[in-house]
């Protein structure tokens, strides 16, 4: 009997991987969003940032790169201005709907 087993190697699970394109982006978002989790809001704008690329998002919101990553830092209080920038260098529209 062979005992030896062969050791698997896991990465630990990236959500940037997955966002290639403006749809999957959406549906992640919407997803986040429908657990009303600012934690795991500021996460998944983060992993959209980093999917689209941090250095372009912070340019495109406007923002210094570095002010892009405390932004979205666990524990974050940013504000609803920086936000609504960070979103819309992401190419992301927020709505409102009834419930």
């Amino acid at each position: 009997m062979n005992t030896s087993k062969a050791k698997t190697k896991l990465l630990p699970f990236d959500a940037a991987r997955y966002l290639t394109d403006d749809e999957a982006i959406a549906e992640y978002m919407t997803a986040v969003l429908d657990t009303e989790d600012t934690e795991l809001f500021l996460l998944a704008l983060s992993d959209v940032a980093r999917a689209k690329g941090m250095a372009q998002v912070a340019k495109d919101a406007g923002l210094g790169r570095e002010s892009l990553y405390k932004a979205l830092a666990p524990g974050a209080k940013p504000r609803l201005e920086t936000i609504l920038k960070v979103a819309r260098a992401l190419g992301v529209k927020f709505s409102a709907h009834p419930t």
